[in-house]
């Protein structure tokens, strides 16, 4: 019989945690996770009204000057503009990206297809891209959420193929007789075999066999035979007329690779320290399903040890794990949309806008003496208890300061009190004096320790009977404990 705790913590790691009724539904672990993988089997891409103008970017084709410079640049030549026309320019794919990365938050926090979300959360920081076109960038997420549970051949060569990833990793200048080894290297390095598989010639050949592969201007992919090197190659000791799909081919071949993205996704969905007795019999049999994600996951995510006490509540969220987690487990959400990417900026994770294209380090790297004090304020923020100041870095490609420069510096008050009705139904027939304890069950992964219970059982019993709920719940939302899954 499984316990709270554990079904919460599959919702958690297979998902961006548990509501109430989920919590109180006291399914079995197992049927818990056979729901998840159904719920995940409609492909929902994301988009809509609220993303119009990344759509249209799609449909405009760029001029051919800019297509010799970066076929991928906004439709008017940047620099033809004016500076007014610029300042429009950036302000509307500022407003795309920020309607693109809001609305991945709502549809992380409201879809039932919560595992499917997750795992195109993780595939976005594991192919990870920056680039400047929305409509780019909103294509690489919807092919990857088409393929997140499918198999890793197939999302692997899509990716490959998408103009973001081509444009970022500089492939575009690929050419015969002048090959740039970027997208070579890093296919090999982060999204494929790992590092110290590889050689130096290897990474050569293999930038050799990805030439002619480019985009054109309405986002599609291209193969320049012109501008392949069709000659022999020689690569990880096997001779041919390689071109990128036989690489990506051999790659597959390679047992590394298999035990390479499982460890991946077992720091990301298990524990941040891999355990080579748990990998490698699903290496193996990711390697022998020929890289089925989605039986892979399953397989995971139904181990009796997924449910030890050494991975349960043990991993720090991420910043988007943070908001999105708020919002499912207790309705809190600024009332100001604007303010969601301010706080991804402040905390390191701004969806759409990786570091590099190694992705967020995550674990330990979440937290810092900054970032701590504000993921600790920002449910008194929420629940308008309390105010804090966060101060942004000036970044011209950045999609944070959609206000003005003058505002950088954002006052983050909510304008109102957010409804707490759905929380407070776990509550019902529950004793006043237990409701901190059964509500700390619900909130937190990690143990709570001793001391933290008995202050906030303080704070409770020492405000008015109205306003006890909401003490209580800022108080539990505001612990360390609670930055733990």
């Amino acid at each position: 019989m499984a316990t709270q705790q554990q079904l919460q913590h599959l919702y958690w790691r297979a998902g961006f945690g548990p509501r109430p009724q989920d919590a109180a539904s006291g399914l079995p672990v197992r049927k818990a996770l056979k729901q998840l993988l159904q719920d995940s089997k409609t492909v929902e891409p994301l988009g809509g009204p609220h993303m119009q103008y990344a759509e249209q970017l799609a449909m405009a084709p760029a001029p051919a000057a800019d297509m010799r410079q970066d076929p991928q640049a906004p439709a008017m030549k940047r620099g033809a503009l004016t500076a007014e026309q610029r300042k429009q320019q950036n302000r509307q794919i500022r407003e795309a990206f920020y309607a693109m990365n809001t609305g991945w938050l709502e549809r992380m926090a409201t879809s039932p297809a919560q595992f499917r979300e997750k795992l195109t959360f993780f595939w976005h920081g594991h192919f990870a891209a920056r680039v400047r076109r929305p409509d780019a960038a909103l294509q690489l997420n919807n092919t990857v959420r088409r393929l997140a549970l499918g198999k890793f051949s197939d999302l692997l060569l899509a990716v490959s193929k998408e103009p973001a990833m081509l444009q970022f990793l500089n492939n575009q200048q690929n050419r015969k007789q002048r090959p740039n080894e970027n997208f070579a290297r890093e296919v090999m390095e982060l999204f494929t075999i790992g590092r110290g598989q590889y050689t130096e010639q290897d990474v050569k050949e293999a930038a050799r066999a990805f030439t002619g592969w480019g985009y054109d201007a309405q986002s599609q992919f291209v193969f320049r035979a012109r501008q392949h090197d069709d000659g022999p190659k020689t690569f990880m000791g096997r001779t041919g007329n390689f071109g990128g799909e036989d690489i990506l081919r051999i790659l597959l071949e390679r047992r590394e690779t298999a035990a390479f993205i499982t460890t991946k996704l077992y720091r990301f969905f298990v524990n941040d320290v891999p355990n080579a007795q748990h990998i490698q019999p699903l290496a193996d049999a990711f390697y022998r399903s020929g890289y089925d994600i989605e039986d892979l996951m399953e397989r995971m995510l139904s181990a009796d040890w997924f449910y030890d006490a050494a991975n349960v509540g043990t991993r720090i969220k991420s910043p988007v794990e943070l908001l999105v987690g708020l919002r499912r487990q207790a309705g809190l959400q600024p009332a100001d949309g604007r303010l969601l990417v301010f706080w991804q900026k402040a905390l390191g994770q701004t969806l759409f806008q990786p570091p590099n294209v190694a992705g967020w380090p995550g674990g330990r790297n979440w937290i810092d003496s900054s970032s701590l004090l504000l993921r600790l304020q920002l449910p008194q923020v929420l629940l308008k208890q309390a105010e804090v100041n966060v101060a942004l870095k000036e970044d011209e490609n950045d999609i944070a300061p959609s206000l003005p420069k003058a505002e950088r510096v954002l006052r983050t008050q909510n304008a109102a009190p957010v409804s707490i009705a759905t929380v407070a139904r776990l509550l019902d027939k529950v004793p006043a004096e237990q409701h901190p304890s059964r509500l700390g069950a619900f909130l937190l992964q990690a143990p709570l320790r001793p001391e933290n219970l008995k202050r906030v059982q303080q704070l409770t019993a020492a405000a008015p009977v109205e306003q006890r709920l909401r003490i209580g719940l800022g108080a539990l939302l505001s612990l360390p404990e609670y930055q733990l899954c």
